[in-house]
């Protein structure tokens, strides 16, 4: 029998946000028999109530922050000798990437990048030094991840990395559980219609502009609702504009929900209202439920991905009217209960990893 290859998954922690939930899904998904299977948890004490098999060795590092577990990480590589590192957000790239020369030298690196890079220059706050560092590191890992040829193109635009560097992977999705999730207890109340989004409450995903929107459709469906799943340190002014709205009635703020296709029976339509966005799980996931979608062009990959896609309204800029044009085409055309098969959710199943497979 060949020897298995040992991989180790990096990520800062397990919960919270799609990079995340990619990580998690690849440990259960990869194949027991081909590959030796750890995962590296840079600031987590423990693997949490994340439901992972048996045979992935968790390796909780518990780093006060992913900079200061550079010693950690370093002393973890040596010892396992992985013949090949996947690191799962950018600025545990950086670590990994800075860490490289003193790895083992068979060790190969991959990183995943899990968002635009010329948006989060633009946009996400980040020190200027950001880019010099993704210039600097990015063309020494073996393989650069992104989720989309319009992701993979603006990385080589705006790093000057060699096409050949990088590999075009799309996000897995866990069909299996979305299609169990057809059958949970509905969590909605009331006619509706019933809107669902999901994703963390920040400025970047653009909960502020779904709220304006929301009120628009309310003057024209009164019994609409809103559910939305996620957590951010955005809530507090999110409910405080709820309140200046008038739609506190109508709109619940979950909190972090782990599978929030738990929310797909009984929702109307699944609504994207990034104001830019790499290639969202939460979209994915959303279209393997057969929801239809409205969405903003949050990136060149989103709006790649649902043009010309039956049950799909995108909006031709992102802004809160245009939100609210495409929201209420859309509740003005579908049938209650109504569900799409979206060509892409094709291509995700086909990509992801088989369970155990």
């Amino acid at each position: 029998m060949a020897q298995r290859l040992r991989i180790l998954l990096l990520i800062p922690h397990l919960g919270g946000g799609g990079a995340e939930q990619v990580t998690a899904l690849l440990a259960r998904g990869l194949s027991r028999e081909k590959y030796e299977l750890h995962l590296g948890l840079v600031t987590q004490a423990d693997a949490g109530t994340f439901d992972l098999p048996p045979w992935v060795t968790i390796h909780a590092l518990a780093a006060p922050r992913v900079r200061s577990g550079a010693f950690r990480l370093l002393k973890l590589v040596r010892r396992l000798k992985p013949d090949l590192i996947l690191s799962g957000m950018a600025h545990l790239n950086f670590l990994v990437l800075l860490l490289h020369p003193f790895f083992p030298p068979v060790t190969r690196i991959l990183v995943r990048q899990n968002s635009m890079v010329s948006s989060d220059l633009a946009f996400a706050g980040l020190p200027v030094y950001t880019c010099l560092l993704y210039r600097m590191l990015y063309r020494h890992a073996d393989r650069v991840i992104c989720q989309s040829n319009a992701m993979a193109e603006d990385l080589a635009r705006q790093l000057g990395i060699e096409d050949d560097l990088i590999a075009v992977l799309p996000n897995p999705v866990d069909l299996d559980e979305i299609r169990a999730a057809a059958n949970d207890p509905k969590q909605w109340a009331g006619p509706g219609p019933h809107l669902l989004a999901v994703g963390r409450l920040s400025p970047e995903k653009g909960f502020d502009l779904l709220l304006r929107a929301f009120a628009t459709v309310r003057q024209n469906f009164p019994h609409a609702d809103l559910v939305i799943a996620g957590a951010g340190l955005e809530e507090t002014s999110l409910q405080a504009q709820c309140r200046e709205l008038g739609l506190a009635a109508a709109v619940r703020f979950a909190g972090y929900v782990r599978r929030p296709y738990a929310f797909f029976p009984g929702a109307t339509l699944f609504v994207l209202p990034s104001r830019h966005e790499g290639m969202p799980n939460a979209l994915l996931e959303a279209a393997a439920g057969g929801l239809p979608l409205v969405a903003l062009p949050a990136s060149q990959g989103v709006v790649d991905l649902l043009r010309n896609q039956p049950g799909v309204w995108l909006a031709p800029e992102g802004t809160a009217p245009a939100l609210a044009t495409s929201l209420l085409a859309a509740l003005q055309t579908l049938r209650p209960g109504q569900r799409f098969t979206h060509s892409f959710s094709a291509r995700c199943e086909k990509d992801a990893p088989a369970r155990n497979g």
